[in-house]
């Protein structure tokens, strides 16, 4: 069984910083694709950022610039470094593997349960 734990979500100011992080907990053989989608109220979940085993990345174009994804393997993280925040960034963030239990296997996704970010203005 694995879980995603996000943490860093909180409240800023507009022009702020803030860095999620994501650790899955249980034994997986491999993590190829992690990520970060957002939902903000009233509208569908949307992707943020991905970045793949070998540390390719994308990013949706409002956040280009601002946001930067990485991960540190070893202890199965992802993080999303948030800079130049606005108040259009509010939303519950959400964290993203795709888990492979085997070499064979195919991967899994799993999800983490959010964790909200509030710009003020």
């Amino acid at each position: 069984q694995v879980q995603l734990v996000e943490s860093g979500g909180g409240l800023v100011q507009a022009g702020g910083s803030l860095k999620l992080s994501c650790a899955a907990s249980g034994s997986v053989f491999s993590i190829d694709s992690m990520g970060w989608y957002r939902q903000a109220p009233g509208k569908q979940r949307e992707l943020v950022a991905t970045i793949t085993s070998g540390g390719s990345t994308n990013y949706a174009d409002s956040v280009k610039g601002r946001f930067t994804v990485s991960r540190y393997n070893a202890k199965n993280t992802v993080y999303l470094q948030m800079d130049s925040l606005k108040p259009e960034d509010t939303a519950v963030y959400y964290c993203q593997f795709d888990v492979r239990f085997s070499s064979w296997s195919n991967g899994m996704r799993y999800w983490g349960k959010g964790t909200r970010v509030t710009v003020s203005s």
